[in-house]
């Protein structure tokens, strides 16, 4: 077994503006990342399994819709303290780090924004307590960037809708026991409809081979001509409003997941540097070594303040997509460089599985992308900069 010597870099001395609560909820999920996941990720990572038995464990941590209210199973906390659960979880590992997100931010979320009292009843204290596994099916294998050209549509059909069509790319999909889907109706409007496992004509196939988020399980979402009850359309959520402010609700998440898993490769270079010889002196005693640390704790301290400074804006409800954008951009960008040079610094040894650097580099390969693409994120805040969208 592994030990977990992380310790947090904090520079600018940022936990002077958490509350106690903010510290205390960190400090539990860094104490479960560290007992339970350190130990354990990397054989998971290797033979590219999904640590289903964590999904439980999650729940039992309070990691599933922390800010959704009480009464529906969430903890009733604010967004600094989702951020900072992210940031625990992802240091772990990014691809349990989207488990979480989805499950808080792309299901429960939206059952509970858009959702009926009847719906949030029946499926959030589930998915609050890990008992259910939920997906997200927005992206299709010919519109990600673009979701609006969605080819997956339901018919009226009197009694039921008849939901035809397939998602890609959904993380969670082949164990999840709900879908919250996105599809077109006889209008062409986006609704959202959530879909149960065992309902006939519905099928998750998992994507195989992946070199990135090997410890996240990855599939599809097949509907050939499925029932959905009528009762199940979320009755708040109309148009591409409605998902895209899902996807604000995790791009939050996700600015805050990257900064962990950077700081965990800052860390675990800054151990093995002052700990390895060469030329007869430690490798933290030359410049270069140097130059890269004093780079990466710059990086890294500058998106604290920003993870900070996104959050006390979302706790107040004034975090607009575009800072959001600006924050999941910026930050995973960040992560990504934190760790090349992280990698490097390690010379052979970055690549093994005896250090979780590889790791991160390769999950923060597949952070750049979903939810959001570095480049498209840089167009939101053009648009925002000159409004003029560039991508329509």
């Amino acid at each position: 077994m592994k030990t977990d010597n992380f310790e947090s870099p904090d520079f600018y001395g940022l936990d002077d503006l958490l509350s106690e609560e903010n510290k205390l909820v960190r400090q539990s999920v860094r104490d479960f990342i560290k007992k339970e996941v350190s130990p354990v990720i990397e054989d998971y990572a290797q033979k590219a399994e999904f640590p289903r038995h964590l999904v439980r464990a999650f729940g039992e941590l309070g990691v599933f819709g922390p800010t959704l209210p009480p009464e529906y199973g969430g903890g009733g906390l604010d967004a600094l303290s989702y951020g900072l659960m992210c940031q625990e979880i992802e240091r772990g590992d990014s691809g349990l780090r989207s488990t979480v997100s989805v499950q808080s931010s792309l299901v429960m979320w939206p059952i509970y924004q858009y959702g009926s009292e009847e719906q949030r009843k029946k499926y959030l204290p589930k998915l609050a307590s890990g008992e259910w596994l939920g997906c997200f099916g927005l992206t299709e294998a010919d519109f990600g960037s673009n979701p609006g050209g969605m080819r997956t549509r339901f018919e009226d059909k009197g009694d039921y809708y008849l939901l035809n069509g397939s998602k890609m790319w959904i993380s969670n999909s082949p164990y999840a026991d709900l879908a919250v889907v996105w599809a077109k109706n006889d209008e062409g409007r986006i609704r959202g409809l959530i879909v149960e496992r065992g309902m006939d004509g519905f099928t998750t196939p998992e994507i195989h081979n992946k070199w990135s988020l090997r410890a996240s399980i990855t599939g599809e979402l097949v509907f050939d001509n499925v029932k959905v009850p009528k009762e199940n359309l979320l009755p708040g959520a109309e148009g591409l409003r409605g998902p895209l402010g899902c996807l604000d609700q995790a791009r939050y998440g996700i600015a805050w997941g990257a900064l962990g898993a950077a700081m965990d490769c800052y860390d675990t270079a800054r151990r093995y540097v002052a700990e390895r010889i060469q030329f007869d002196k430690p490798l933290a005693s030359f410049q270069l070594v140097q130059k890269k640390l004093a780079e990466m704790l710059t990086e890294i301290t500058k998106a604290q303040l920003v993870c900070w400074r996104l959050g006390t804006l979302k706790q107040a409800g004034k975090a607009t997509t575009s800072q959001i954008s600006l924050a999941k951009r910026n930050n995973v960008d960040m992560a990504l460089t934190v760790a090349r040079e992280a990698r490097q610094m390690l010379g052979g040894m970055g690549i093994t599985g005896e250090y979780p650097i590889m790791r991160h580099l390769m999950n923060l390969e597949s952070v750049v992308t979903y939810e959001g693409t570095h480049d498209i994120h840089l167009l939101i805040l053009g648009a925002e900069i000159t409004g003029i969208p560039a991508f329509k």
